[in-house]
């Protein structure tokens, strides 16, 4: 007996993308938009095969649909700058992650890479490496977490944290699926594991050098939403989807130059925190995209984070704004942990903060 297959079944979509593209490549161009953390995307065709973004084109967009430019004036100018597999459809297509640019070709508000590349560039000699950990939460399209109660709420917080079992874990399918497309893509995707609140989980990008840092976690969240999308669930960045006697959300940043990763190098992770501790309020401004509001929510002092009002370091403290971890002290070389960004950050304006405090001394 022949098998039906429902309208609407990813099945029906499947037989499509194995057919051949004699005609082209498709390449899906990628931008923020103007709410500094929303990202945008929309496909054109191109004749061969791109090696690299300058083999794609620059394109445009309407910027009055993405809260960029005024309907009087709205073309906005899209500039390729990383090229990535792409997981959806296979084959010879791409992800095309682009710089935006206002009508007269300045940087729109939102494009905070240009400058980031700039300060990157002239830190090169340092090495400096990132890895982010970039927390999500699942909800249904309700704004309800995925897997929570509708009429009330799990059990307190202790057994989701890694867990294990289908009254721990919700929505695993979407972790696996976005982790080995990340793996496809090219994404320098490093680990994942489930939250301390149900329905929360995090991601590890890293490590990266420089520029590729942001480039590579755009990216990754690109495809995160357009997994979720899959399966019919929402991911979310905000640093506290739930208030109450939950963990909220960060990106806590993994950061290192040469000579911290060299013999010796917590000296210069010590120097490093020294000069952090002088540019509290800068950081906190840089590391969500309303300048601090959102963080309000989550750096409470409780559920694993520092005040947002006071800078503290420690080693293997959860608690604080810089965390050594106890292998690094042990070793006496790596890298600091920073635990101030919100998980809906900007990683260029985290990574470039980063480098001008410690390393150009700006």
């Amino acid at each position: 007996m022949a098998q039906t297959v429902q309208p609407g079944s990813k099945q029906l979509l499947e037989k499509y993308l194995q057919l051949d593209q004699p005609g082209g490549v498709m390449a899906e161009y990628i931008w923020i938009d103007g709410t500094g953390e929303g990202i945008r995307s929309k496909c054109r065709t191109l004749p061969q095969e791109p090696q690299k973004p300058e083999d794609c084109p620059e394109w445009n967009f309407d910027g009055s649909s993405t809260y960029q430019a005024e309907g009087s004036n709205s073309d906005m100018y899209l500039v390729p700058v990383a090229l990535f597999r792409d997981p959806f459809r296979g084959g010879k297509n791409k992800l095309v992650l682009c710089e935006v640019f206002k009508y007269n070709k300045k940087p729109a508000e939102t494009n905070r890479r240009l400058t980031c590349k700039e300060v990157m560039q002239r830190a090169k000699d340092f090495k400096p490496w990132f890895g982010i950990e970039q927390e999500y939460t699942l909800l249904d399209y309700d704004g309800h977490p995925f897997g929570w109660p509708k009429n009330g709420f799990p059990g307190p917080q202790g057994p989701y944290y890694c867990g294990v079992g289908a009254s721990k874990v919700y929505g695993r399918d979407v972790v696996e699926a976005h982790y080995r497309a990340c793996l496809y893509s090219g994404i320098n995707i490093s680990g994942c594991n489930a939250e301390v609140m149900p329905a929360q989980w995090e991601f590890q990008v890293g490590p990266c050098e420089g520029i590729e840092m942001g480039d590579q976690l755009w990216v990754a969240r690109y495809i995160l939403h357009r997994v979720a999308e899959d399966f019919g669930i929402v991911v979310t960045l905000d640093p506290k989807p739930m208030e109450g006697d939950w963990n909220g959300a960060g990106a806590h940043c993994n950061y290192s130059t040469l000579a911290m990763r060299e013999d010796g190098g917590v000296k210069e992770i010590e120097r490093a925190i020294e000069k952090l501790s002088k540019h509290h309020v800068r950081h906190i401004k840089a590391y969500d995209p309303r300048e601090g509001k959102d963080n309000e929510r989550r750096l409470t002092g409780h559920h694993e984070t520092s005040s947002i009002h006071d800078f503290s370091a420690g080693v293997a403290n959860r608690g604080s704004s810089i965390r050594i971890p106890r292998q690094v002290a042990e070793d006496g070389k790596g890298y600091l942990e920073d635990r101030r960004p919100s998980s809906n950050c900007d990683p260029y304006s985290v990574t470039e903060v980063l480098v001008r405090t410690t390393v150009l001394d700006e």
